[in-house]
């Protein structure tokens, strides 16, 4: 008896260690390819594509911002009277968590580029603690956005005269991998799924490429 119960231990505590494996999301393409003379087949996924935004200090950034880090993006407008302040928060939060840590970024892209201009951008940056690199407040043109949301992360955003603040958009939380590729959705007005959200950024540094 004493053998089993040992043994089921071993297995918990096992267990308890194994880190999770986040999901690849997105469309899966099959790739030919030839090995040793034989066919061998390679996935290839779907990556957040090529982006030219501007930042809150007015300049041009592009994909190669994030290349090889790991980062987190989401969607927002500084006037939303809805979910923006509660996501802003958390966000907040899991900026203090890898803020100096040069593995990962934030992104955080406006919806409403006609209001939210570059000071504006810049002085809500400033408020929330940012440190104006490693958090990064975009805009651009506005439908340029929306299909980045949309193709890249898999988030809504567009305007919507029937919402509060004229806009609906995602409150998820995206976490992309160094490969740019969509590993995650997490509801950012709600503080469990944030919590995952740090922990799965860290599970994603350890990650091998």
């Amino acid at each position: 008896m004493k053998k089993i119960l040992s043994l089921f231990l071993l297995i918990f505590i096992l267990s308890c260690n194994q880190k999770r494996v986040l999901p690849i999301m997105g469309e899966r393409t099959p790739i030919a390819r030839t090995e040793n003379g034989k066919t061998v087949i390679d996935t290839q996924y779907a990556t957040v594509p090529p982006f030219v935004l501007l930042n809150q200090e007015g300049d041009t950034v592009s994909e190669a911002l994030v290349k090889g880090k790991i980062y987190v993006a989401d969607f927002f407008f500084t006037s939303c009277p809805t979910i923006c302040p509660i996501m802003k928060k958390e966000m907040l939060r899991v900026y203090e968590k890898v803020k100096g840590n040069d593995n990962f970024m934030l992104l955080s892209h406006t919806i409403d580029p006609d209001f939210d201009s570059i000071p504006l951008l810049k002085e809500y940056a400033k408020r929330l603690g940012s440190d104006g690199k490693q958090w990064q407040f975009l805009t651009g043109q506005r439908e340029a956005i929306y299909e980045l949301a949309e193709k890249g992360y898999y988030a809504t955003a567009m305007p919507d005269s029937t919402e509060p603040g004229g806009y609906v958009h995602s409150g998820g939380f995206i976490l992309v991998d160094k490969q740019s590729r969509v590993r995650g959705v997490y509801n950012g007005t709600d503080a469990k799924e944030v919590d995952l959200l740090i922990e799965d950024l860290f599970i994603l540094s350890e990650e091998k490429e």
